[in-house]
């Protein structure tokens, strides 16, 4: 679990030029010095004016990026993960755990406007997508975002949590804090806490979802679905909670049930069990991927369970040539939501059917 620590300026040395770019999401330093950035068309090689090519220079980064985010990083401790609360993220990993120096991963928020207008103007979804996922919020479905690592679900998830209405307490629960700058004017964020030196202390993902319960929530947020929480956030969802949003880890709507069964598993519950928790919990899947270095919404799904068996179905979705395609619970999906999901093929034209991907 991250530590977080009230938001400021992280000094990020050598590597100062490069995270002022506001395109910049990613900078990764590998153990021999290499730097390496992401600014929206993948990994590119950088130069910084002070070569990293010694390992201790690398090292001694390394340390003093995790120390002024409250991480202890050493021999002891060597491996750390540290955020501050703008959501700026600091991952590194120290020799002898890596053959020399250190490995650093720093990934930085989102710092374009976080809303689904911005979004559509970066070919995220088509625009005439808009309306259906502003439609999806206003009326409160429970929506779990799926992708890999860098496809935009924090991304995602903090506009449309910008989309919800300004009277809603939105509570939200995350490892590291990375959901604190939402737009939006009433949001309680809580984070997870290591335990300390001797062992006590620590707060995890399942305790703070149980507490957002007692908290009087409009929308309970998970920032990220990744072990035995899952159980508790289903719970809550089947309790009657509306409008919760999170995020996981799947590489594709068909492929969310047995994520999700997988990590039921960390919690002891049987497969059949998490199954029938997660049956009607969510409303709605959206599936992300990175093609061509930009990130953009793949897959808008549903979780159905039919003949006792938990299924993903791809409602619509976006084809080879970015035209929009729908899929087998495209009219499932459209007797949910009504006609207001109709339009999302644009300018009247009707959506093209594809069949859902066979593995």
């Amino acid at each position: 679990m991250g530590v977080s620590v009230p938001c400021r300026t992280l000094e990020l040395g050598p590597l100062a030029p490069i995270g002022a770019d506001a395109r910049v999401t990613d900078i990764v330093v590998t153990c021999d010095g290499t730097v390496w950035f992401d600014g929206g068309h993948g990994m590119q090689l950088a130069h910084t004016a002070i070569p990293l090519d010694d390992p201790a220079v690398v090292r001694d980064l390394a340390v003093r990026l995790c120390a002024q985010l409250g991480k202890r990083l050493d021999e002891a401790q060597p491996i750390a993960d540290a955020a501050a609360d703008d959501g700026t993220r600091v991952h590194a990993v120290i020799a002898p755990i890596v053959p020399q120096g250190a490995s650093i991963s720093i990934r930085f928020p989102d710092r374009a406007r976080a809303d689904l207008d911005a979004l559509a103007a970066t070919g995220m979804f088509p625009p005439q997508w808009t309306p259906m996922l502003r439609m999806l919020v206003r009326m409160k479905a429970n929506m779990l975002v799926s992708g890999a690592t860098g496809t935009g679900k924090t991304t995602l998830l903090k506009a449309l949590l910008a989309a919800c209405a300004p009277n809603e307490r939105i509570v939200t629960v995350e490892e590291v804090r990375e959901l604190a700058s939402v737009p939006h004017p009433h949001v309680v964020s809580l984070v997870a806490r290591d335990a300390n030196v001797e062992g006590a202390g620590d707060v995890g993902l399942p305790a703070l979802v149980k507490a957002t319960l007692r908290m009087r929530p409009d929308r309970i947020v998970v920032g990220e679905v990744r072990g035995e929480e899952v159980v508790d956030l289903l719970r809550a969802l089947n309790s009657g909670h509306r409008g919760s949003l999170s995020t996981i880890h799947a590489d594709g709507v068909d492929r969310v049930p047995a994520r999700l069964v997988s990590l039921g598993m960390l919690a002891d519950v049987e497969p059949a069990a998490l199954e029938r928790l997660a049956d009607g919990a969510f409303d709605v899947l959206i599936h992300l991927e990175r093609a061509n270095g930009r990130r953009r919404i793949a897959q808008i799904g549903m979780l159905d369970c039919r003949d006792g068996r938990l299924r993903g179905r791809q409602a619509v979705g976006r084809g080879a040539t970015e035209e929009t395609v729908i899929g087998p619970a495209w009219s499932d999906f459209l007797r949910r939501w009504g006609n207001d999901v109709v339009d999302c093929g644009g300018a009247g034209r009707a959506p093209r059917r594809v069949a859902s991907r066979r593995r």
